[in-house]
């Protein structure tokens, strides 16, 4: 079996090349340059760029790309699943379901499955690396499409921004919901709505963003400790490690898991972006494997 995923799950190159996942890099352009993510640039040359007032861009995975590894997996005739970035988020997933349509009019029998995970950044990385652990452990493909299927509907993301211009601009979110409070400290709290970028609220200052954090994670999350929690930054490992040890003293978890955001998301929330990742269901099956 063969697992695909892409750049915009923010896991490590390592993790693709230890882990045997097929890497499918969406693209940054800075300036006349263009760099395959993760392959190519690391997220901190974004966040140096941005800081220093110029404004990456992003573009989704190469359709040449997908369309290559696609062909291979029907010529090997082996199974197949792709754990795409959120549709809501990226052309990257219909893209993937175009090409995969191109495929099947020479190989019909190509036995692919793509799922939107509806999610971003680490949250997206954790469906990965359990599609992996279950792929390890000798799961059968429709059992691996359904467990991680159920992880993707019960994720809870929430995330805090330094300013929301960053992601109005790449047109992650509406002009109309980019609040800006930079000089009152106000931090705005998002969170993931059906694949969408969601403000629901605003706060002064850090902590109260983390405090307003662990609030919504003792509403919405079941069974914390039993889970592993994700944690993305936008170079800003301080302010995460913040957050940690505040949900380690709270929900004891299994473990809580600090990543850099990546270089295409970063491009579009700017430095300073904390990201939090759990479930507010969890299939007990899993608990083990």
């Amino acid at each position: 079996m063969r697992l695909f995923a892409d750049s915009a799950s923010d896991l490590p190159k390592d993790f693709f090349e230890n882990e045997n996942v097929v890497l499918f890099p969406l693209r940054v352009h800075i300036g006349d340059q263009d760099f395959e993510d993760i392959r190519g640039i690391q997220s901190i040359k974004v966040y140096d760029n941005i800081r220093n007032g110029n404004h990456p861009k992003t573009s989704q995975v190469s359709p040449e790309e997908m369309l290559s590894a696609f062909e291979q997996l029907a010529k090997d005739g082996d199974e197949g699943y792709y754990i795409a970035f959120s549709s809501e988020l990226s052309g990257t997933y219909s893209t993937a379901v175009m090409v995969a349509d191109q495929v099947r009019e020479e190989h019909p029998d190509l036995k692919l499955t793509i799922l939107d995970s509806k999610a971003a950044s680490l949250g997206y990385g954790l469906l990965v690396k359990e599609a992996v652990k279950l792929r390890d452990a000798q799961q059968p493909l429709d059992k691996i499409i359904e467990k991680t299927r159920f992880m993707a509907d019960h994720l809870e993301s929430l995330f805090t921004v330094e300013d929301l211009d960053y992601m109005a601009k790449g047109g992650r979110i509406s002009k109309g919901s980019a609040f800006v409070g930079g000089l009152l400290n106000i931090k705005p709290l998002l969170h993931v709505e059906d694949g969408k970028l969601v403000p629901i609220e605003k706060l002064r200052g850090r902590k109260k963003v983390i405090k307003r954090m662990i609030e919504l994670m003792k509403e919405r999350g079941t069974d914390l400790d039993q889970q592993i929690i994700a944690i993305s930054h936008g170079d800003d490992e301080e302010f995460a490690n913040v957050l940690k040890q505040e949900i380690e003293e709270n929900f004891h978890p299994r473990s809580v898991e600090i990543h850099m955001i990546g270089s295409v998301i970063a491009a579009h929330t700017g430095p300073g972006t904390l990201a939090l990742f759990f479930f507010n269901q969890i299939d007990q099956e899993l608990i083990g494997l």
